[in-house]
Order: C-alpha cells, then sequence, then structure tokens
C-alpha cells in the first residue's frame, strides 16, 4: 500500500520507524529485535537505510597497497522482505545514487515490485569517506533529482532498454528527503527549496525530514515549501538524543543545532543516563507539540535504540 494512501486515510497521526541493517555477518534476528518492542504502537511502516561501499587498503605481497571496496552492511531488498514478511507493515527501502549504475538501480526496483514492495526513499546518498566530494558512478546519477525521474519512468512503463515490448509499469510511492535546517551542500534555503520543489514536480509523493531538535524550523520549513507550490505530505523526522558524545557528533554529521535551552540542559548531566533522560523528555515535548500541529506522521531515526523510542511512544500514541 503507498503511503500517501496510509497518511490520507487516517484521521491522526501516524507513527513510524527507521532502522539500520544489521552489520554483515548478524542475523537478521538482531532486527527483529529492534522492532518487537515497538510493534504496540503500530508503525505505518519502517524505513530500512542503505550504506555505500567503503573502500580500505590491503596491503599485498611486495608492500604494495590494494584498494578494495567493501560493503559493512547488506542490502535493503532482503531485509524489507523479511519484515513485511513478519510483521505485515509497509517496508520502504532507501535507494540512493552512491555505488549505482542506472541499470544496476533498474535491477533493484525490479526485485523491489516482484516482492510488493511498493514505496521507496529515494536519496542521492553521502559521499565516500575518502572523497572529498560526491562522485557517481559511470552511467550512474549525480542527483536525486535523476534517481526520482528513472523511477518516475518505471511507473509509465519506460524502462532504460526502450526496444522492451509490453512492458509493464511499476507502482512507487516516491519519497524523498527534505532539510529544514537547510543541505549542507545548498547554498542557501532558497535554492535548497527550488531542488526539493523540481524533485516533487519529477514526482516525488511525500517528503521525510532530516531530523531536528526545533519545532520551529520545522513548521517554518513546512511553510516555506508550501509557499514555494510543495504541497505533498512533510513528515517530520525526529531522534532521541542518547548520549554525551551525540550533542558534538550530530551537529557536526548533520548540521543540525541544538537549540540553547537543550543544549542548557544537557550541560547538567552527569553521565549518559542523565542525557537518555533529558533527550527522552525533549522529545516528547516536541511530539506533544508536532501532535497539536496534525503532523501526517511522526517518524523515528531509531537505528536500533528502540527502547529510547518506546518511552516517547507511550507518552504520545
Amino acid at each position: 500500500m503507498k503511503l500517501t494512501e496510509k497518511l490520507n486515510q487516517s484521521k491522526n497521526t501516524l507513527f513510524s520507524i527507521e532502522i539500520l541493517p544489521p552489520l554483515k555477518g548478524k542475523s537478521i534476528q538482531s532486527i527483529y529485535d529492534g522492532i518487537d518492542p515497538l510493534m504496540e504502537f503500530k508503525p505505518a511502516f519502517v524505513d530500512v537505510t542503505y550504506h555505500r561501499e567503503e573502500y580500505i587498503y590491503k596491503k599485498r605481497e611486495g608492500g604494495y597497497l590494494e584498494k578494495v571496496s567493501m560493503r559493512k552492511r547488506p542490502g535493503t531488498v532482503g531485509i524489507c522482505a523479511a519484515i513485511m514478511n513478519k510483521y505485515n507493515v509497509e517496508a520502504v527501502p532507501h535507494i540512493i545514487c552512491g555505488g549505482f549504475t542506472r541499470e544496476e538501480t533498474e535491477n533493484a526496483l525490479i526485485d523491489l515490485q516482484f516482492l510488493g514492495i511498493d514505496n521507496v526513499l529515494a536519496l542521492r546518498g553521502d559521499s565516500i569517506k575518502t572523497e572529498p566530494a560526491f562522485v557517481p558512478e559511470p552511467n550512474g546519477h549525480p542527483y536525486a533529482l535523476d534517481l526520482v525521474k528513472q523511477v518516475t519512468d518505471m511507473n509509465q512503463a519506460h524502462y532504460i532498454d526502450n526496444d522492451m515490448k509490453d512492458a509493464a509499469p511499476t507502482n512507487f510511492c516516491i519519497g524523498v528527503a527534505g532539510y529544514p535546517e537547510k543541505h549542507f551542500e545548498a547554498p542557501n534555503m532558497v535554492s535548497d527549496l527550488k531542488f526539493l520543489k523540481q524533485k516533487v514536480d519529477a514526482g516525488a509523493e511525500y517528503i521525510v525530514t532530516q531530523m531536528f531538535f526545533d519545532n520551529t524550523k520545522y513548521f517554518q520549513f513546512v511553510e516555506d515549501c508550501r509557499k514555494h507550490g510543495i504541497t505533498v505530505p512533510i513528515i517530520p523526522g525526529l531522534k532521541i538524543l542518547s548520549g554525551k558524545k551525540q550533542i558534538v557528533t550530530l551537529p557536526k554529521i548533520f548540521h543540525i543545532d541544538i537549540p540553547q535551552p537543550f543544549y542548557e540542559a544537557l550541560e547538567t548531566c552527569k553521565d549518559d543516563k542523565e542525557i537518555k533522560a533529558v533527550g527522552i523528555e525533549w522529545c516528547i515535548q516536541q511530539c506533544k507539540e508536532l501532535l497539536k500541529a496534525n503532523v501526517p506522521c511522526l517518524h523515528f531515526y531509531t537505528m536500533g535504540a528502540s527502547e529510547m523510542t518506546k518511552s516517547v511512544a507511550k507518552e504520545i500514541f
């Protein structure tokens, strides 16, 4: 079922989560252990992130170094199928530009369609850690906009091989990312909204935001989107701050701010246990305010920390 249909049919704010694939060598049970405690809140969907390849250098005979590509986590196709089979809940795989040719993307989308997966989140993805900027694969997509266009083309039965006869259209509901505090590569918010509008015009049907800790930035983002003619649902993405290190790492990695009142409360904490308590309470208050605004869904970046998300959800749903 398309997420937009779920959002349109529900009179109340929905609940959803995002998870990480297990590290290679770990069993699917690690995924289930993170989802099981949250099923009582009836998640409308479960997002599954995709982590692109990394490069390491291995020392070979003779002393030279060989650059080797490796993936620390498996892909999303099998995980999404397992989640849908076990929980009867919509699973949303992230599809990314980085590391994929157009042909590989097409084949992955065909597999998803065969499995009955109706929703995808189309992202450019991050650059490789050893590269200063994002570099697309040869015959791959440089931007998420191009990825959205490819999925839209397939929804209209237009495949890479134009000579295919009687090609069946896919039926994906396409989501994209939005940034209440601006994508760090965009020169300004106006240009960022222009690029977002292009993705919506190309076929994106909903937006999930980057995490934020200041609701005013989300509300302003929604208002600015509407002024730019972006009318699709905008789902707020939420993260529960859980440790002292995250006070530094989250702003650095995700280019977001921690509001001063929140930061002052965190500063008084003696250890991570107290940090978690403050983080949970802050997120609860965020959620209550967002619920009053009738947001379409509250999307939690759980990344395996289901117990903290459960503590918030118990107070909200």
